[in-house]
Formats: structure tokens, C-alpha cells, sequence
């Protein structure tokens, strides 16, 4: 096998794209284990160093594996105009936020709908 090239490249960005989400290399691996990756544990670190080699296709499947991390981050939102009609402090539909958490719900406790002891 020859050297790529490439590889130096691939590498920093894959750090850098690590780094940014916040991904330990051990996740990254478990990942990349998950989509069929050869490499051990031990390989993958030794590639993310720079003291190891590895294939085009394995270094296409931690990039994957670092892509798909990446893609299951949550991440902020803008808000639509809309989000905003009820008012900056109401729990309208669009906030995320129910009108009434718990209430009517199994195991919630309110004063409307608390049962009086029978020593009471």
C-alpha cells in the first residue's frame, strides 16, 4: 500500500471535526466498529496521532462515524416569527413547553384533582 497523499489532510480535518463536537475518540471507535470498521481501538488512536496508516476505506468509515456522531448532536434553532404570537413568557403551542405539564396525568399531583385521605 502506497501513501496517500490525502491522508495528513483527512486526518486534521477529522480531529478538527472531533474536536469541534466535542467526540472522544473511544465513541468515534465504538461508531466506527458499528458500520463494519477493521480497525481496533488502538489503531484508530494511533491514526488519529498521526503514527499509523490506514486504508482509503477505513478512513472513509471514521469519517462516516464522526459525519453520523455529528448528525445526532442536538443543535439550536432559529425561531420562526410565529414561535413568538403568544408572547415571550406564555407556553403557547409553539414553545415546546405544554400549556399544563402533568396535569390530568397518572401520578401527577395538583389540588384539583388530589383525592381527599379517608382520615381527612
Amino acid at each position: 500500500m502506497g501513501f496517500d497523499p490525502n491522508e495528513p489532510e483527512q486526518r486534521r480535518r477529522l480531529r478538527a471535526a472531533m474536536k469541534a463536537a466535542d467526540i472522544p475518540a473511544s465513541e468515534l471507535w465504538l461508531k466506527y466498529f458499528s458500520l463494519s470498521g477493521d480497525a481496533g481501538e488502538y489503531e484508530v488512536e494511533a491514526y488519529l496521532q498521526g503514527l499509523l496508516s490506514l486504508p482509503p476505506v477505513q478512513r472513509d468509515l471514521l469519517a462516516l462515524a464522526a459525519n453520523e456522531l455529528i448528525d445526532d448532536l442536538p443543535r439550536p434553532r432559529a425561531p420562526y416569527s410565529d414561535d413568538f404570537d403568544s408572547g415571550p413568557d406564555s407556553s403557547g403551542p409553539h414553545s415546546g413547553v405544554p400549556d399544563s405539564v402533568g396535569e390530568g396525568q397518572p401520578g401527577s399531583e395538583d389540588s384539583t384533582s388530589r383525592q381527599p385521605d379517608r382520615d381527612e
